[in-house]
């Protein structure tokens, strides 16, 4: 793994963030694990909203959370920045601003 010191040219330096940035988006994609920190962040996140997190994984490049809040379950998709992409309860699935969208929950009910 390269190691970047104050000995490395800064060219190297920029070359080697700007690829883990590109391929950071990359991974999310592909399935790979989700980031311990990021997993952190927004189980904080919901949680200052009053959710209650069970579970969150990696499905098709988003992350997958279900969650508890005022007895109702929910099936909440993030994407790589922690934004909310659709929100789905009681088998209606809504965008981030309110909009009904069609999803997975939808679908299966």
């Amino acid at each position: 793994m390269f190691v970047m010191t104050r000995f490395a040219p800064k060219a190297a330096q920029i070359a080697v963030l700007g690829f883990a940035l590109l391929t950071a988006g990359a991974a999310l994609a592909e399935g790979e694990a989700l980031d311990p920190a990021m997993q952190e962040t927004l189980n904080v996140q919901m949680t200052s909203q009053g959710y209650e997190v069970r579970k969150m994984q990696m499905e098709d490049g988003m992350i997958e959370v279900y969650a508890v809040k005022d007895g109702a379950t929910y099936e909440m998709y993030y994407g790589a920045d922690l934004a909310l992409i659709k929100s789905c309860t009681d088998g209606v699935c809504t965008d981030a601003s309110g909009d009904e969208v069609s999803g997975e929950a939808a679908e299966s009910n």
